[in-house]
């Protein structure tokens, strides 16, 4: 498992059709080694965590709990930034053992996630994320009281990523951008744990295929292994999330299927992380999940961020 290391330092129509289309590859796909994952992040050797977010116009659908998709997952994202930097923080002050970046997609193009100071750079690392909330926010959450009772407790949530609901599905954009952070990433970080990609989406793109631009992407490994991709399909309707599949035929969507194709098979740790949160993972599972509720969204984050909220070793 990879460890923190504590010492110094398109329509639906186009859609259909370019499945079946047979897109030749622009970019020389270069052999990753097996998969591995077990390279200590340190301040010395960090690695990089990217969030690909859809911020098309259907991302206004609510969610049964009343809350757009897209001011949901805003929360889950800027609470997952949250805990990183949480679980970043020693006595002597912010470890950088992160890098992180978000690319959001809407319309016609991809843009950084990221606003204010922060939009300069498409990396930042986590003590610079810290430091440059574009603003903290007093909310309230229910806890448990000492007889029992349940109370409201008032709370800062710092804010990073505000959510966004207009245009197209321009999922391709998304994913080429997160390629060209990538790429540089680990040019300058060829030995460390590999760059993981989380990419969540509620509907087919509108701007060609993805799956040859998920392969491209999830071949620019490290030493390490392969770059790893997540996918998260989100849903409103009533049926049952399928969390983590090791076989596509258990997906009678076809857009599912192939999210399921893009989808990095799971590493050890993650494979863990997923079985103590009770979820029934199997040999050969994928980092994916479709039709995801409220549950399942949060623990897609926490587990595709897992080497960032792990204890510290």
């Amino acid at each position: 498992m990879a460890m923190l290391h504590e010492d110094s330092s398109v329509s639906a129509r186009a859609w259909e059709h370019c499945l079946s289309a047979d897109i030749p590859s622009a970019d020389v796909i270069t052999t990753v080694q097996p998969m591995s994952y077990q390279a200590e992040i340190s301040r010395a050797s960090p690695t990089a965590i990217v969030m690909v977010m859809d911020q098309s116009t259907s991302m206004n659908q609510r969610l049964k709990s009343g809350q757009s998709k897209a001011n949901f997952l805003a929360d889950v994202l800027n609470k997952t930034l949250y805990t990183i930097i949480t679980n970043c923080s020693k006595a002597d002050g912010v470890r950088d053992y992160f890098y992180v970046g978000v690319v959001a997609y809407g319309g016609e193009k991809a843009r950084n996630g990221f606003q204010g100071a922060l939009d300069g750079e498409p990396l930042h690392a986590v003590s610079r994320l810290a430091e440059a909330p574009l603003r903290v926010e007093t909310r309230t959450k229910k806890v448990a009281g000492q007889d029992g009772d349940v109370v409201e407790q008032t709370v800062r949530f710092p804010i990073w990523f505000e959510p966004r609901s207009q245009g197209k599905t321009a999922m391709c954009a998304g994913l080429n951008s997160a390629i060209d952070i990538v790429k540089q990433w680990r040019d300058a970080h060829p030995s460390a744990y590999p760059p993981t990609v989380l990419h969540v989406t509620d509907g087919h793109p509108s701007d060609g295929n993805p799956e040859p631009i998920a392969d491209r992407l999830k071949s620019l490994g490290t030493e390490d292994g392969s770059c790893l991709l997540f996918n998260l399909h989100v849903d409103v309707g009533d049926g049952e999330p399928l969390i983590f599949p090791n076989d596509e035929r258990a997906l009678k969507d076809r857009f599912g299927k192939a999210l399921f194709r893009m989808s990095s098979l799971l590493p050890p740790h993650a494979l863990e992380a997923a079985a103590r949160k009770g979820h029934d993972v199997r040999p050969g599972a994928r980092g994916f999940v479709f039709n995801a509720g409220i549950e399942a969204i949060a623990d897609f984050f926490d587990i595709g961020t897992r080497p960032a909220v792990a204890a510290d070793r």
